[in-house]
Formats: C-alpha cells, structure tokens, sequence
C-alpha cells in the first residue's frame, strides 16, 4: 500500500500542500485533499495518514489567527461535534475498505453539493438556534472522523454567526484543532490508521505543508476566492467520482 510511485509521490505533496493553503484561511480545499489522499492511499488509511498533518496545520493557524478567536462558539458546537466523532468511530471501525471509500466519495459528494448550493443561494439567512449548532455539531463530528472533512458544517454555521473573516479563521481554527487531537486515540488505538509507516510518511510530506502555509498567508488576499472556489469544487466531484470507481 506504502510502495508508492513517483507520480503517487507528487500526488501526496501536493496534497499536503493544500493541507497548509488551507490552515492559512483559504477556504474550500479540504474535500480536494481528502480526494486525492483516498485516490493514493485507499479511504480508511488515508483518513490517518492525513490526521497527523492536520494537527500540524492546526497548530500553525491557532499560533498565526489565535488573538481572533471567540471561545463562546466553539463551546456551542464542541460537545455536539464529539458525539458526532464518537458515533463515527463505531460506524467505521469494522467497515470494509471499499465500502468505507464509497462512504468517504459520497460524504465528498454530499459537501460540495451544500458548498455549491451555499455559494448560489442569495440570501446567506440560516437558523442560529440550539438546534442548528446539534445538526451542524454531528454532521461535522461524523463527517470529520471518516473523512476529515468538518469544515463545510463548522463554516456554515460560522457563517450563520456572521462572524468577521479573521474572527472566522481563528475560532474555527481552534475548533478543528481540538477535535482532531480528540480524534488522535481513536486512530491510533482502535482504528490503528496511524502507524510508525504512517508517521514516516508525514514526515516525508512535511515540508509540503509548511510551503502551502507560507504560500496561503501570502496570497489569501488576493485570491480571487469565487472563482477558485468553483475549480476546487469541480476538481473534487470528478475525484469522489473516481474514488467510487476505483477497483
């Protein structure tokens, strides 16, 4: 599974690459990265392979946006947020591989369909009552333990709060960053997708990461966000669709 080719290779670096843009605030990238990781690695290994470098994003955004965040949103969605990572732990650990991917391809399809009917909708107007915080809480709980992909419930619901675009990164920043610490144990333990090999690996793609950042807070600014918005989305579809393909 690990005897990787050069074209593999590439694919990983530049996968970690996004890890970083994306820690930076550019919004959009995480159901790309995930695509392409499930693409190489398979769905279930790719899930902890990609944990670990997570983290490391995580913990260059709180460092970098840490005087932004607003503590009392991530409390109303962190509780949720851990049922819903808890229920995807017992749901996923005996899956089967390529049920797991199909799982895995269409949660990707089902997160660009809501960014895509997001960025389409005139009016952004969405509840901000408990309620919401427990549908987007487990949603991204589930989504985020089998296929690290959190980000389109947790922003929504950002969104909802209509927090300010630094305000935005920080806390949702902090938030990721605690629940995919809570989710390290589970990987390690008793999904065991983090392994010494997988450790090794991230250290190979390491310094991927750290460029995509440095890139990301670079020209976050200047991004014309619409537009790569809809290339990522479109970039994504056509992976999930190659993920469910693939034998």
């Amino acid at each position: 599974m690990y005897e990787l080719s050069i074209y593999q290779w590439g694919l990983a670096f530049f996968a970690a690459f996004l890890v970083g843009v994306s820690k930076s605030g550019v919004k959009g990238i995480s159901t790309l990265i995930v695509t392409i990781l499930a693409i190489v690695f398979g769905g279930k290994a790719s899930t902890g392979l990609l944990v670990p470098m997570l983290i490391v994003g995580d913990m260059l955004a709180v460092t970098y946006y840490n005087r932004h965040t607003q503590w009392t949103y991530i409390i109303r969605l962190l509780p949720w947020m851990i049922v819903g990572v808890l229920i995807g732990v017992l749901v996923g650990k005996d899956m089967p591989e390529m049920i797991f991917r199909q799982v895995i391809a269409v949660i990707i399809l089902l997160t660009v369909i809501m960014m895509f009917w997001w960025d389409r909708r005139p009016k952004k107007n969405v509840p901000n009552q408990w309620w919401f915080a427990g549908i987007m809480g487990l949603g991204a709980g589930f989504a985020t333990m089998i296929g690290n992909l959190a980000g389109v419930f947790s922003n929504i619901f950002f969104l909802a709060m209509r927090l300010p675009k630094n305000q935005f990164i920080g806390t949702a920043s902090w938030l990721i960053c605690i629940i995919n610490l809570f989710k390290l144990p589970f990987h390690i333990f008793i999904w065991k997708t983090i392994t010494f090999t997988s450790l090794t690996i991230n250290l190979k793609l390491i310094t991927g990461l750290f460029l995509g950042f440095y890139v990301g807070t670079r020209f976050i600014k200047i991004i014309k966000e619409q537009q790569f918005r809809k290339m990522i989305l479109m970039l994504t579809a056509i992976g999930a669709v190659l993920i469910l393909l693939k034998n």
